[in-house]
């Protein structure tokens, strides 16, 4: 039996409604979790639309890969044009869904090459996208690169606070309060260090 024509089939919004169902599923229960039974029962449609729309599993989980890989990538371009990169940096990635997908997308990497090959393209365009923003931020601010390697910088913030939110998942917190403040203190001190030359002296009487 061959594939139905392009407008057999076709559900306004099914395409989409998979593409959510498929990652609240991974979010909840793990990758595993997301058939295409339990998909199209949280989506609304049909089973057989799972594959009318995605030859494969590994189709359908692409593209939800790739759909929020989109998003995340825009976010993280927006927030790191603020004034403050270091703390829109902490903030993004301890956005615990973002963070939970990201570890199903790992976990399924190890089991599916092609999923694989498009988590690493995704985490290098992140990874280019953070340090080049940090670089050019603390560049403008006269911080001394070699002392503070934006990537290094970048790797570290990133690190704990993805760490912080797999953790916080299984119930373990003990240690992040105290993480937050040391972020919070650490984050002032380069903020200091980091404060443009003009504002470095006394500010000029407007009168």
């Amino acid at each position: 039996m061959g594939r139905p024509r392009a407008d057999e089939g076709r559900e306004p919004g099914a395409r989409e409604r998979l593409l959510e169902a498929t990652a609240q599923i991974m979010e909840e229960e793990g990758y595993a979790a997301a058939t295409s039974r339990r998909v199209a029962t949280r989506a609304g449609v049909k089973p057989a639309l799972v594959y009318y729309y995605f030859p494969t599993m590994d189709d359908l989980f692409l593209a939800v890969l790739r759909a929020g890989a989109e998003t995340v990538l825009e976010r993280h371009r927006l927030a790191l044009s603020e004034a403050d990169p270091l703390r829109a940096l902490w903030r993004i990635n301890s956005d615990t869904r973002t963070t939970r997908l990201n570890t199903e997308f790992i976990a399924l990497a190890n089991h599916r090459k092609a999923i694989g090959a498009e988590l690493k393209a995704y985490a290098e365009r992140v990874r280019d996208i953070e340090t080049t923003a940090l670089t050019v931020a603390m560049r403008a601010h006269g911080v001394d690169l070699d002392d503070f390697p934006p990537v290094v910088i970048s790797m570290f913030l990133t690190g704990l606070a993805r760490t912080m939110v797999n953790e916080a998942a299984m119930g373990v917190t003990r240690g992040h309060e105290e993480a937050r403040l040391f972020m919070e203190r650490y984050i002032g001190r380069f903020e200091t260090l980091a404060s443009p030359p003009e504002r470095a002296g006394p500010v000029p009487d407007s009168a």
